[in-house]
């Protein structure tokens, strides 16, 4: 396996800052790294070469791909934004993304310099980051309901340039938090904001210029942008993805599920989550020529309405949401005849729900099992029902390696339970500027070990098990453990904490933070921790579902704190909770 040239010159912030962090609280900053491609783990020669032989590899930019859909669909629509009226044709999306990238690169903006995008669902999302495709420079994918925490970090730790945000969304000012994080972070120069208000800052819609020739386009293997893991440890890691690698993703998911030129494509989740990006998401159906339309919120009543009004033929969910949809589709007056296609991915999706999708919304459905790093697995339109509603699918590509391995590493059989590592042509190598957390998230020979645990049938299908990670997954989002809990240590009256998963008949899992107070100071209640927590500028998702306090931890026969103890006693405590209302 490849690994960094050299070390990461960003800081480490994986300890929690205090959100009123004085100028001398601050870290020292080294000169921006040159080379993005230096921090990021490539594939060796004979595995490129391999790939590009196998035709996965077939020399494509994104940049260049939108041109060829505009020259091949121009007048067709791309991209719909209900909320602002907006229709863009493919040659209107390819203008706007010229004119902006001239815009940005007369901001100094230049291939290989990072962007930290935070974008709602709206459709100048597609038009940024077709404009930094088209500059070579690398858009890092944040989520709209990240705070202070997260920000900063991404925006420290890639020594970004500029930040995209929208003025406010769902009530929260991000101008303001733009304030914060320019003052702390000395690279970043600019923040553009995609509204009516930027406030202090550059609007957007004001960037655009005449398009300019540009000397230094990307190539197909070059970095083409920065996405975030679910994390397992600290704040997320960043996941390096080239033009070549994360294309043979998107045509794979589009052939998979049959898309073509008339596909429309709900986009009901957040954009830059990597399920309704490329599977087949928003990207895929742009690829295949289709159309994408935006759905402020996922919920049914948002959502419906559009299916009828635009015909959508397809959308992916989370399993939760997927519930609310089956639901509210009982009661609708909405026609949802034109859904041929449901997505379910994000978390594993009971038998029991996915019996009821077709039946309820008359449409397919399709499990999707898969992680930004790489590997995507469905369950095919042609599967026998019992595959589709039993197993989460199996890989996109002939050259996806599947390995399920024992606590030694040692293959075992279809039908054994185990953990899953992966390595092939969508996979990423490595983390970006991660050299010791890459040391044990992959092995020697360049398997990524994803932290589920699987059993393979003998058709190839997957079935998720669980998680051997200590990592929560809340409804599809990723919380990880050891980022709350260095915020709760922070508290002052909180001498230890450990957070674990509980279960959750809606969400699957929610967290459950345990709490040993301080000797001697009076201990907080439940609902300061959390008031607490919140004002450290998490996402509402992380902050805990429930605080419980204990004297001490349980511990394993070498002193670690065993948190699967934890959680069987907050689970038996659920139970009996349950068995004394009734």
């Amino acid at each position: 396996m490849s690994t960094p040239t050299r070390p990461g010159s960003g800081p480490n912030l994986s300890a929690p800052v205090p959100p009123a962090a004085s100028a001398s609280a601050r870290v020292t900053y080294t000169a921006p790294v040159a080379d993005p491609a230096a921090l990021a783990p490539t594939w060796p020669d004979e595995f490129a070469e391999r790939y590009r032989a196998a035709g996965h590899w077939r020399g494509e930019t994104f940049g260049r791909m939108l041109r060829e859909r505009a020259v091949r669909h121009g007048d067709r629509i791309a991209i719909v934004d209900p909320a602002t009226d907006i229709r863009w044709t493919y040659a209107e999306l390819d203008e706007r993304a010229d004119r902006l990238a001239a815009g940005l690169l007369g901001l100094g903006i230049r291939k290989g310099d990072r962007v930290v995008v935070q974008l709602p669902n709206i459709a100048a999302f597609f038009e940024v980051v077709f404009a930094l495709f088209r500059v070579g420079a690398l858009p890092v994918f944040a989520l709209p309901a990240h705070r202070y925490s997260e920000i900063r970090h991404f925006c420290a730790f890639t020594e970004a340039v500029a930040y995209v945000v929208p003025d406010a969304a769902d009530g929260f000012d991000h101008r303001e938090l733009a304030d914060r994080i320019r003052a702390e972070v000395p690279t970043l120069r600019h923040v553009i904001v995609a509204g009516d208000d930027p406030g202090r800052h550059l609007r957007l819609a004001d960037l655009p210029t005449e398009p300019v020739a540009l000397t230094d386009e990307p190539r197909p293997d070059d970095l083409a942008f920065l996405q975030l893991s679910g994390g397992s440890t600290g704040v997320p890691k960043l996941i390096p993805r080239t033009h070549d690698d994360y294309l043979y993703s998107l045509r794979g998911s589009a052939d998979i599920c049959a898309l073509d030129e008339d596909s429309v494509y709900l986009c009901a989740l957040p954009a830059a989550h990597n399920f309704p990006l490329s599977s087949p998401g928003s990207l895929g159906t742009l690829y295949a020529g289709g159309r994408v339309v935006l759905a402020a919120r996922p919920a049914p009543e948002s959502a419906f309405p559009l299916i009828e009004r635009e015909g959508v033929t397809l959308t992916g969910l989370v399993p939760p949401l997927a519930l609310l949809w089956l639901d509210a589709a009982e009661h609708t007056s909405y026609d949802l005849s034109s859904l041929e296609i449901l997505l379910v991915g994000g978390a594993r999706f009971s038998e029991q729900a996915a019996r009821r999708v077709t039946p309820t919304l008359g449409c397919a459905l399709q499990q999707v099992f898969g992680m930004a790093e790489g590997l995507v697995n469905y369950t095919r339109l042609d599967d026998p029902e019992e595959l589709v509603v039993t197993t989460q699918g199996r890989p996109i590509s002939p050259h996806d390696e599947i390995r399920v391995v024992d606590d030694e590493d040692r293959d075992l059989p279809p039908g054994e339970v185990g953990h899953l590592l992966t390595r092939g042509p969508y996979t990423i190598r490595g983390y970006w500027n991660a050299p010791e957390h890459n040391a044990t998230a992959f092995t020697t020979d360049g398997f990524y070990r994803t932290g589920d645990v699987v059993r393979r049938t003998a058709t190839g299908h997957l079935v998720v098990e669980g998680r051997a990670k200590d990592q929560i997954n809340r409804g599809g989002e990723k919380v990880a453990a050891e980022e709350i809990e260095n915020h709760l240590l922070a508290h002052p009256a909180i001498h230890d904490a450990a957070v674990v998963s509980m279960p959750d008949p809606y969400l699957g899992e929610r967290t459950c933070a345990y709490v040993v107070p301080r000797e001697g100071v009076a201990p907080p209640r439940a609902v300061e921790v959390k008031r607490f927590v919140r004002a450290r500028g998490l996402a509402e998702y992380k902050v805990p579902d429930r605080v419980e306090f204990v004297t001490a931890f349980p511990v394993t026969g070498i002193g670690k704190v065993s948190k699967k103890d934890l959680r069987a006693a907050i689970t038996e405590h659920l139970k009996q909770l349950e068995r004394d209302s009734n």
